[in-house]
């Protein structure tokens, strides 16, 4: 009988090495470590990149502040390419909000001490003079968040994980990350809108000049250039009103499609109250009525192009038409309705 050899997994043999050294506070052995898990996991399949990002995951609350970003990051990479976000986000998710909060101290202790340009991460470590400025904890906080927000908007991604951060979890997240927005001036806009991306969200469109109203439901919608596309698509491309409906190419980079194409909006998107919905927004700004996102919809004011696609491209979109509502219903709905903003 011929035995053939199992290849070596050495992705998850870096990772193995990487975590004996970081329980063993053995700085040298844990840059070595870490240098093999940067060779080796481009080259590690699905089922390897899975085992060994949930054992990396799992090593984050013991690794030291410094790489602890970096080690997220490649967590991070490892879902993109095919591990189990499942396992992958507790760990990420945790770092993420303790991270937030150190960098609320940070920007207290940023404030209290004289404020000023605020230093910017960069690839090495805080300077010497900024730790004894605002605390360890703190600094290296603010070097790590840049990091966090890519990994775990690498999470956020699947819907299964969005899913599962309960309500309160999310809104601690946003306040923190709100606190941090307003002092540092920084936008952290990609986890800000991961943050707040909905999912199976039912959503009552009006239009304004035919009087008739339409039951939809989104996920997964990133901001509302996305939201606008895929709207259009299912009530122009659909016959249920006249218009340009975008193309089947401009809908489908909106929902799981790679890449962006040009496109041309149809509408205006207005709140109950007759303020604009802005493209640049998230359908979390769409305001609540009776339990449902009410968005009435008018004609537009001038023409808007910009190029259809998904601001998460590794976020699947979805809006689903439900049903057409009736004349009753839609008057009932149209009766809480202001003028729309000139």
């Amino acid at each position: 009988m011929i035995f053939v050899r199992k290849g070596r997994r050495r992705f998850v043999e870096a990772v193995e090495g990487f975590g004996t050294a970081v329980r063993d506070r053995d700085e040298s052995g844990s840059q070595r470590g870490f240098r093999r898990i940067h060779r080796t996991y481009q080259g590690a399949g699905a089922e390897e990149l899975t085992e060994g990002a949930g054992r990396l995951a799992a090593l984050l609350p013991d690794v030291p502040a410094g790489p602890r970003g970096i080690v997220a990051v490649i967590v991070g990479a490892c879902v993109e390419r095919g591990a189990d976000p499942l396992r992958c986000a507790p760990a990420v998710m945790a770092g993420l909000a303790e991270a937030l909060d150190a960098a609320g101290e940070f920007c207290e202790r940023w404030e209290t001490s004289g404020g000023g340009d605020l230093p910017e991460p960069d690839d090495g470590d805080p300077a010497p003079g900024l730790v004894d400025r605002v605390g360890h904890r703190a600094a290296f906080a603010w070097w790590a968040l840049p990091r966090f927000e890519m990994a775990s908007v690498a999470m956020l991604n699947h819907r299964a994980v969005r899913s599962g951060l309960d309500a309160a979890e999310r809104a601690r997240l946003l306040g923190a990350l709100y606190t941090v927005q307003r002092v540092t001036g920084h936008p952290f806009r990609c986890l800000e809108y991961a943050l707040r991306v909905l999912d199976d969200e039912p959503v009552v469109a009006l239009h304004r000049a035919s009087g008739t109203g339409y039951k939809l439901r989104m996920s997964g919608i990133g901001d509302n250039f996305q939201l606008h596309t895929l709207l259009a698509d299912a009530l122009i491309g659909g016959g249920h009103l006249a218009g340009r409906a975008p193309s089947a190419q401009e809908a489908a980079v909106c929902r799981d499609a790679p890449g962006q194409v040009p496109t041309t909006g149809a509408f205006n998107l207005v709140t109950p109250e007759g303020e604009w919905v802005w493209n640049e927004g998230a359908p979390a700004d769409i305001p609540v009525v009776d339990g449902v996102r009410l968005l009435v919809v008018d004609p537009p004011p001038y023409e808007r192009s910009w190029q259809a696609g998904r601001f998460f491209p590794g976020m699947t979109g979805e809006l689903v038409l439900e049903r057409v509502l009736g004349a009753e219903e839609s008057a009932r709905w149209f009766a809480g309705v202001g003028a729309g903003k000139p």
